[in-house]
């Protein structure tokens, strides 16, 4: 079962196990294989197209370029699946497994849903992830750059940590401390949600987005929002520069550093001892303009 297999060929109906089995394969279809407890079935591979597989071994794709994978399942027993590896295609597959892409890059994931999505897509970059779910995705997308997303759903916390050069439109991301310390990032049409928000971020824009939970968008430089609504959204803005458009009422904003914020109402505006920049930020709501 596990000699050498010859180039241009397809590979159906078969189980491997054990430590490298498919070592280094090149040019191969693979259909209906299942991948047993093992470790680094498919390594240092290239030009393959995977369907409709089952991996239940660790790491079966490292170090492996111009792969497909479709209707494939990543088992929880596959963790660590897919690192080092580029030019990958994935659509309509199953991921069990956490800390499922590192070092990665030129992956386009479509129609795939991530049930244990912890620390996922570390350090990857040119990711396209289309109509995908991702559970449980603490730390998912840490020091990512150039990530375009659409139509994502995210539950989990420190998304995107120093993540760079982000584009993320019609998504919805249930996620505490998500975009810190970003740099460079666009949300379209989006709902988030989770407290302290966007701290230490650099050129973050929200267009047409729904902002809850408490604290957000502090410490941020360069911060757009356009058209967005902060809902439950309390003590805004600390030591933020900011050009912000909020459609309705905020709860408070807190000591922002400079730029403008304009809304219907504002219920508290706190300028205390601790404003590092008194007077540098103007605040326009329906009755009045503050500075």
């Amino acid at each position: 079962m596990n000699a050498p297999l010859d180039l241009n060929t397809t590979i159906q109906d078969r189980f491997y196990e054990g430590e490298r089995p498919l070592f280094a394969l090149e040019h191969a279809t693979l259909r209906d294989v299942r991948f047993y407890p093992g470790e680094s079935a498919l390594k240092h591979t290239q030009d393959l197209a995977i369907e409709h597989c089952n991996f239940m071994g660790k790491y079966p794709l490292w170090h492996s370029d111009r792969v497909s994978v479709a209707h494939s399942t990543f088992t929880v027993y596959a963790r660590a699946a897919i690192w080092y590896t580029h030019h990958l295609q994935m659509r309509n597959c199953l991921i069990e497994a956490p800390k499922m892409f590192r070092a990665a890059s030129h992956l386009t994931i479509e129609d795939t849903r991530f049930t244990s999505a912890g620390e996922t897509l570390w350090n990857c970059r040119d990711v396209t992830l289309r109509r995908a779910e991702l559970k449980g995705a603490d730390y998912v997308f840490m020091n990512g750059v150039n990530l375009e997303l659409e139509d994502v759903r995210l539950q989990g916390n420190y998304s995107f940590q120093d993540a760079h050069n982000v584009t993320i439109r019609n998504a919805h991301l249930d996620s505490k401390d998500a975009f810190w310390g970003t740099r460079d990032v666009t949300v379209y049409d989006s709902v988030i949600e989770g407290e302290y928000l966007g701290w230490h971020s650099y050129n973050l824009r929200l267009v047409n987005c729904t902002i809850r939970g408490a604290q957000p968008l502090c410490y941020a430089t360069n911060l757009v929002m356009e058209n967005c609504r902060l809902e439950d959204a309390d003590l805004a803005f600390e030591y933020s520069a900011v050009d912000a458009e909020i459609v309705n009422e905020i709860v408070s904003v807190k000591n922002p550093q400079g730029g403008v914020i304009r809304a219907p109402r504002i219920g508290e505006i706190i300028l205390d001892e601790n404003c590092r920049n008194p007077g540098a930020c103007r605040i326009e709501t329906a009755c009045e303009v503050a500075s």
